[in-house]
């Protein structure tokens, strides 16, 4: 792609300097524009050492409004805690607000493409990030998002004789890296890398434009009217209501029963309970020691009817961890910054280190639950959700997590017993609202919801386990079973 690229013509500099007024100009104006239609725009910039890439950015910001726009400088990782979150991690938590620019002066490509020259990762691996950087860049465009990516181009030589002037500059100096001078000595290996790079990441919904950076100006012009039209391409798609396609499922999918096939008799007696919850709770703690030296994180999210007994279930499985080693992470309604972007950005926000374990009380899949049957979204957004949560979870996966999901199940009957005891009951009393009754009365929508929630993201690398809880002690004893025998299993794996 990068090897096809034909280089524009540069205009002479009396035409540079009138397009650049009205491009400048227009650019503000289009910021005035997003922050009304609440368009987040994610600008991308990558390319050679040396390219000029921070001198351009600091041309085109100079233009804009500082309150609605952030820098994010991602050549390299900063804080060695990234290094114990999955790959998109520090990329995902990033991501802007509706309304706002966020410019990434360097971004995934750096990181992978450099792995990959240094021989960090396998080629394999390397086509696995790429599938993920696709992945999520489709998302971010379907969620709303409006990605614009560039790539600097300079020759050999051109960067060469950039970073020998640097280098004679004694307050630019600094400036100069041996990553810039490896690359320059490799430019060849490195065209290759980079050309099979930017094709195999050119989607319609994120292309790649191409900036001849052989001066600063005439990069600043072109990246502006780039910006421009893909701001104005994307008003337009918003105006004009243009729904992203649903995909079709490409993971490995177990079969699942539906709800109402699932008896709700299991129990268990009490003195049996005590023993193996006892026996259950000091088998989990020892694994967790072991999953912390194996560095191996362990997501668990929790999903039920009101009244369930997820958060006694939860209880007796956090008791059995080392409290510097978990958290717990009760999921309401989304705050203004959360409803301000992606749906997963929360929950990526939320994710556990390495080593660590994260208990999720209500998870991502609202999306498919309560927003789909309050209408706090789209019919679009919950359909494509499905995929979305599969190509999440599998994120996490193959970043060596864990993922256990639980869904709690009870009849009406049991429920409604337990909603009438909690109103009796003054100390349970803050356990029952009106939004819980409003929810009963759509049972049998949320069952529909639910069955097909979990028939389509019951996938062979994160299933669905169904905790039968009309006895509550039954349904934490199958739960803690459930966890030891997973985080068994990762750990013969590792």
């Amino acid at each position: 792609m990068l090897r096809e690229w034909a280089k524009p013509d540069r205009p002479d500099d009396d035409e540079i300097k009138a397009r650049l007024d009205v491009a400048r100009a227009e650019l503000a104006k289009r910021q005035t524009k997003i922050k009304e239609c609440g368009l987040p725009v994610l600008v991308v910039m990558d390319g050679w050492g040396a390219a000029g890439k921070g001198n351009t950015l600091g041309r085109v910001i100079k233009n804009l409004d500082p309150r609605f726009f952030k820098v994010e400088t991602l050549k390299g990782k900063s804080d060695p805690e990234e290094d114990r979150f999955p790959f998109l991690y520090r990329y995902f938590v990033r991501i802007p607000a509706a309304g706002k620019f966020m410019f990434f002066d360097g971004s995934w490509m750096g990181e992978v493409t450099s792995e990959l020259l240094s021989g960090k990762t396998s080629e394999k691996e390397y086509q696995n990030r790429l599938t993920s950087i696709r992945r999520f860049e489709r998302q971010l465009n379907d969620n709303g998002y409006l990605v614009v990516k560039f790539f600097f181009h300079i020759s050999a030589k051109e960067q060469k004789k950039r970073l020998d002037a640097l280098e004679e500059d004694k307050s630019a100096k600094w400036r100069v890296t041996s990553k810039d001078r490896w690359q320059n000595k490799h430019y060849k290996k490195c065209f290759d890398v980079f050309d099979d790079y930017l094709a195999s990441t050119n989607q319609f919904v994120a292309p790649w434009y191409f900036i001849d950076s052989k001066d600063s100006r005439w990069a600043e012009l072109q990246m502006t009217e780039i910006m421009v039209d893909s701001i104005d391409t994307a008003l337009a798609n918003l105006d004009n209501k243009v729904k992203p396609q649903l995909l079709q499922n490409v993971f490995p999918m177990k079969k699942a029963k539906k709800l109402a096939e699932i008896p709700l008799d299991k129990s268990i007696a009490p003195d049996k309970y005590k023993k193996e919850l006892d026996k259950l709770q000091k088998r989990l703690a020892d694994l967790h020691n072991e999953l912390y030296r194996r560095k191996i994180p362990v997501v668990i999210a929790y999903e039920g009817w009101d009244a369930a007994g997820k958060g006694g279930n939860i209880k007796r499985v956090a008791a059995a961890l080392d409290p510097r080693g978990y958290e717990v992470h009760p999921i309401a309604s989304p705050e203004p910054a959360e409803k301000a972007r992606h749906y997963l950005w929360r929950f990526w926000r939320r994710l556990p280190k390495d080593g660590h374990i994260a208990i999720f009380d209500r998870t991502w899949y609202g999306r498919v639950m309560v927003e789909r049957i309050e209408g706090f979204c789209t019919e679009n957004d919950w359909q494509r959700a499905y995929n979305e949560i599969n190509e999440f979870e599998k994120e996490l996966t193959d970043w060596g997590a864990v993922v256990i999901k639980f869904w709690v199940q009870i009849d009406k009957d049991t429920q409604l017993a337990r909603f009438t005891d909690r109103q009796n009951t003054p100390e349970k009393q803050w356990k029952i609202t009106d939004e819980d009754w409003r929810n009963r009365e759509k049972w049998d929508q949320y069952e529909e919801a639910i069955d097909e929630m979990i028939a389509k993201t019951n996938t062979s690398f994160a299933p669905w386990y169904v905790l039968e809880s009309n006895d509550k002690y039954y349904a934490r004893i199958k739960a803690l079973k459930i966890v030891i025998k997973r985080i068994e299993e990762a750990l013969a794996a590792k």
